[in-house]
């Protein structure tokens, strides 16, 4: 048997582990084994990279020309082109997602870092109009500081760029707290950023758990800024964590999202990207497409057909080029997705495809492409979030009625909307109370389009030409410009 790779943190230049040579298991969903180790650090550790983080901020990185940031983010960006196939294999191994997938996002997520580059220096002040005579007050943005990371484990590539490019073009300093789930990527990630020779301590990578890494990671006093992706009940620990430092939060959480197709859709384009929302990536994405709401008068046809494709999904290994759907992340995941189908079925709803573990690995955590209909939406698939390829069937009569349905969940991350009607497909998506709106069309990301959701999907918004303004504070500068003294305040008349 092989030795099992062991992977060390990155802060401060310099490749480290837990202070305490803690370690944690990373296990490789294809066949539930450890396949590497990382460090478990603890509060000294998280101490050591924040303080490596502010002394970066304070001596370097903040006082840099925004040109000359812009420079390393295009390296950053030149490196993920260059590693593409190394970071995809690490990634499927790590997570399960298919490789095809991971190396292909690999690629695309430099986009971020140029994007980002480009905007450097394009974020300006301004002059006010002020009411005070002989007064000139201007405007600008400042870096925050240090800022925390908190990536989960599904879109490690993606969701780290959103936050760490425009951090860092905004003259912060960045501390990454990988998920505990599958933290190797990020490791791997920073040994590219090494190679770009950006200044130490500009970025840090950490691997550890909730207790006590990514507590002492959310109330450090030196850390200004928190920018979590993950799920609400973290969140709303992060939430209270925030209160001790009083550091700015931003959170992108978790969706049930909704997508609704009319009986006028093209039926071809609307199978195609329901099948992407929900199938892709195994469900295990945070704007899947996990409530479907089919016109009366399609329901059948188009739920034939939806049930066909869903069959023909094939499931298999994440690194072979003909599998379509890998295996899930976790066995928790399998365990929640189990419980919630049983309880489904419990009260009405109907299997009309997959609906148990599949038998293709025992050991693996593999799940096939799963459709219930269901009579309501208020039963547990249809209502709760599940992360893997579980898809909730509903029928709707009206516009006004599906506008209310898609509405009625506690989610407002994202949604779908398929209809050939130019006028009902303004009046559904404006009504729709969700971040992401998508129109004939599902699962598309951009550097150039804000990402985000309302409710309990968090608040904030990364990627897009504002949210680089997330990562700066305005300072007012107040200039007398009158050659007399100013009026002694303590003289009356």
């Amino acid at each position: 048997m092989s030795e099992i790779p062991h992977f060390k943190m990155f802060i401060n230049g310099e490749w480290v582990n837990s202070s305490s040579n803690k370690k944690i298991e990373t296990l490789n969903p294809e066949n539930n084994e450890v396949w590497a180790t990382v460090p478990e650090a603890n509060e000294t550790d998280v101490d050591h990279a924040v303080k490596s983080a502010q002394k970066a901020f304070d001596n370097s990185w903040s006082t840099l020309h925004p040109r000359e940031r812009a420079k390393y983010l295009r390296l950053i960006a030149e490196q993920l082109r260059n590693n593409t196939e190394h970071l995809g294999k690490i990634e499927t191994v790590d997570t399960g997602k298919l490789y095809r997938e991971t190396k292909t996002q690999a690629n695309y997520i430099a986009e971020y870092y140029d994007y980002f580059a480009g905007l450097a220096d394009k974020v300006e002040g301004t002059v006010v109009p002020i009411d005070k005579p002989d007064m000139q007050v201007t405007t600008t943005r400042i870096p925050i500081g240090v800022v925390a990371a908190i990536i989960p484990w599904n879109s490690q590539m993606l969701l780290t760029a959103v936050k760490l490019a425009p951090a860092l073009a905004m003259g912060n300093t960045v501390v990454i707290k990988a998920s505990e789930l599958a933290p190797v990527t990020l490791l791997e990630f920073a040994k590219l950023v090494e190679k770009t020779g950006i200044p130490k301590g500009v970025i840090n990578v950490i691997t550890g758990l909730g207790e006590p890494c990514g507590k002492a990671l959310t109330t450090h006093d030196l850390v200004e800024r928190i920018a979590f992706t993950g799920g609400p009940e973290t969140a709303k620990h992060i939430v209270k964590n925030s209160s001790e430092n009083l550091s700015q939060v931003s959170l992108e959480l978790g969706g049930k999202s909704p997508v609704a197709v009319f009986d006028d859709a093209d039926q071809e384009n609307a199978l195609n990207g329901i099948t992407a929302g929900i199938f892709g990536a195994s469900g295990q994405s945070c704007i899947a497409g996990s409530r479907l709401y089919l016109h009366e008068k399609i329901y059948d046809e188009f739920l034939n057909k939806l049930i066909d494709k869903a069959k023909k999904i094939k499931l298999g290994g994440p690194m072979e080029p003909d599998t379509q759907m890998g295996p899930l992340n976790s066995y928790k995941q399998l365990e929640t997705i189990e419980k919630n189908i049983k309880a489904t079925i419990d009260q009405g709803g109907k299997i009309k495809c997959g609906g148990e573990r599949s038998s293709i690995s025992n050991k693996g955590y593999y799940f096939p492409a799963t459709i219930i209909e269901c009579e309501n939406h208020n039963l547990p698939t249809a209502e709760n979030e599940l992360f893997g390829p579980i898809l909730s069937v509903m029928k709707f009569k009206t516009e006004s009625e599906v506008i209310k349905l898609m509405n009625d969940n506690k989610y407002g991350l994202s949604s779908g909307v398929y209809t050939s009607n130019l006028a009902r497909s303004m009046r559904v998506s404006k009504s729709i109370r969700a971040g992401i709106v998508f129109v004939n069309t599902y699962r598309l990301i951009s550097p150039m389009a804000p990402f985000g959701g309302i409710k309990d999907s968090g608040y904030g918004k990364e990627a897009g030409i504002e949210s680089i303004k997330d990562y700066t504070r305005i300072k007012t500068t107040w200039y007398n410009s009158s050659d007399k003294p100013m009026a002694d305040p303590f003289t009356m008349g």
